[in-house]
């Protein structure tokens, strides 16, 4: 079984069944779609197959390599004092809360007021959230990130964003 424990297969079966059940559930909404030839599941599927493939190739890859740390690898050190418990404070866990609470912040504020408004907002929320303080990167970062959005779904997708009421 090479370098694999318990834990790498229990997480392979876990993304590899939850694409499987994905992809039967498909099969109820497959409609056809004049413009498109793939049918309105045609995208859905093909993000599925191609998250079973990466699964197979981490799969693979923890076949190969096991758990070594790989050198130059973000967030991890060979170093001896690795298990020391972090010390969170307070201001650690209302950063984290408010990353995971304003998507959902945002995605309620989508109707009153719309993509157009309500973006914006958001992405300079997060970016503060993060750490960013310099104006000028705040500003810069937001437009950037909003411009790409906007050609993306805009002009590229030709996709209709809700509107609002601003």
């Amino acid at each position: 079984m090479g370098k694999l424990n318990i834990f790498h297969i229990v997480e392979t079966c876990s993304w590899f069944l939850l694409a499987v059940i994905f992809f039967i559930y498909s099969f109820e909404f497959n409609q056809n779609i004049e413009i498109y030839k793939f049918g309105a599941t045609g995208w859905p599927r093909a993000i599925l197959i191609l998250l079973i493939l990466v699964t197979l190739g981490n799969l693979f890859h923890l076949w190969k390599n096991g758990n070594t740390v790989q050198p130059g690898r973000v967030g991890f050190s060979n170093e001896e004092n690795d298990n020391e418990e972090v010390n969170r404070d307070f201001y650690s866990y209302i950063k984290l809360f408010t990353i995971l609470f304003f998507p959902f912040l945002y995605a309620y504020s989508l109707k009153p007021l719309g993509f157009y408004s309500a973006a914006p907002i958001f992405i300079v929320i997060i970016i503060v959230t993060l750490g960013e303080r310099r104006l000028n990167w705040v500003i810069g970062v937001t437009a950037f990130i909003y411009l790409l959005l906007l050609l993306l779904f805009v002009y590229f997708l030709n996709a209709p964003l809700p509107q609002g009421y601003v």
